[in-house]
């Protein structure tokens, strides 16, 4: 997600929403080794799209800084990335959990088109997590094909299947949710430019109040949220019509 102030050093945000969107389980403290690190990858993925695409419109500032990198260590925020998921997922006992990556600093100053830079880079994070769902998607496929012709080791393809699919679904879940135009949200950088100039300015001035507008609508009024996880809804129950005929027996969350 991007957060921008215009004239000033601005930092691409990420926030994750996740949970009653998530199939329960019966350890969640199992649960969560299996989602977490594919959420924490697709979380970095996301990070590093927004660096890279700045850097190619002109901004080195992510760069300079040692963000443009798919080392997780660089995108953990202790308490965003670490503290508040933990205590969500556990304390709701794994039915909803809410975190989010350190800010990417960017400079939209330095892109050499302003309003197409600013899109670019806003939308690549979502960009990202739409490939990682298709390759998810057939390496879910591919695990299971491989479970067939080496049965021995099912167990293990087992939980790997079901680690592809919450890669699938997670990364459908950031896509969408990252799509909302509400800032700081990256949809809401799109919104923006789309909005009279006066409008936009008075638009832009919620960015002061960081995560609160998004966490509001989404703890008051959860429709607007599902309304535009719809999609992704809709994407997954076909990208699973496709591979459900390789789907291992505890390859999907119970």
């Amino acid at each position: 997600m991007a957060r921008k102030v215009d004239g000033k050093l601005r930092r691409v945000k990420t926030i994750h929403i996740f949970g009653r969107h998530l199939p329960g389980s019966n350890t969640i403290s199992f649960e969560f080794f299996v989602w977490a690190p594919v959420l924490l990858f697709s979380m970095v993925a996301h990070e590093y799209a927004h660096a890279e695409a700045a850097y190619r419109q002109g901004d080195s500032t992510a760069y300079m800084l040692g963000r443009l990198t798919l080392n997780p260590v660089k995108h953990i925020d202790p308490f965003m990335t670490v503290i508040l998921p933990l205590v969500l997922w556990f304390g709701s006992h794994g039915t909803y959990t809410f975190g989010g990556a350190k800010p990417v600093p960017v400079n939209p100053r330095n892109y050499r088109q302003y309003v197409r830079g600013d899109i670019i880079v806003s939308l690549a994070g979502i960009a990202v997590n739409l490939v990682l769902f298709l390759i998810f998607t057939a390496l879910f496929a591919t695990v299971g094909t491989l479970a067939e012709a080496v049965p021995a080791l099912a167990p293990t393809f087992e939980i790997l299947q079901r680690m592809m699919y919450y890669g699938m679904w997670l990364n459908l879940v950031l896509a969408f949710f990252n799509l909302i135009p509400i800032p700081p949200l990256d949809g809401s950088h799109v919104f923006y430019h789309l909005l009279p100039p006066g409008a936009g300015l008075q638009y832009r001035q919620l960015q002061r109040f960081g995560f609160l507008p998004i966490m509001v609508v989404s703890f008051m009024l959860p429709g607007v949220i599902q309304f535009f996880l719809w999609p992704a809804v809709k994407l997954m129950r076909l990208a699973l019509a496709m591979v459900i005929p390789v789907a291992l027996p505890n390859g999907l969350p119970s």
